[in-house]
């Protein structure tokens, strides 16, 4: 969720130890029963924070960013993965690397809330109550805002079928 929410791996990083610190610091008394969604409400607020000073930055560095633009399209290379030493063939893992891209676009491309939702209750197994405590909503906007990412990612993933 990190990783979808800065697109940037060293930020992600931050952002999860200052998550599970700020987690141990404040919830470590609690019941074990309540530390996922607890967990994952500090982790949303920790991305949050995150966005809005990355706005602010953003702002600032305004002549910054339209250098970076500017850069030699040659830095933005794709780097390719080898073949899969356990036997899948090159087209295997080429369709399984553009699959796995395409899904990153997706969530990419949805509401905040709603690729949250998606992550906690696809990916991370947590219920709807779990969930909702998590994002500090009702269950009924979980509902709608899961429903609303999986529309949008069978739409975006709809050549992907098996």
């Amino acid at each position: 969720m990190a990783r979808l929410g800065t697109r940037n791996d060293a930020d992600a990083l931050d952002i999860m130890q200052d998550s599970m610190t700020r987690f141990v610091e404040r919830y470590s008394g609690k019941p074990t029963e309540e530390w996922k969604p607890l967990f994952y409400r500090v982790l949303h607020n920790r991305i949050a924070d995150w966005r809005r000073r990355e706005f602010i930055r953003s702002g600032l560095l305004l002549f910054s960013e339209a250098l970076r633009m500017n850069r030699d399209e040659s830095a933005h290379e794709e780097v390719h993965d080898p073949p899969d030493p356990n036997g899948a063939s090159a087209e295997d893992a080429a369709t399984s690397n553009m699959f796995i891209k395409a899904l990153e676009s997706g969530l990419a491309r949805l509401p905040l809330r709603q690729r949250q939702t998606f992550l906690m209750r696809a990916w991370e197994g947590l219920s709807v109550a779990e969930t909702a405590v998590a994002m500090e909503c009702s269950e009924g906007s979980v509902k709608t805002h899961y429903f609303r990412a999986l529309a949008t990612l069978k739409n975006h993933l709809e050549g992907y079928r098996p």
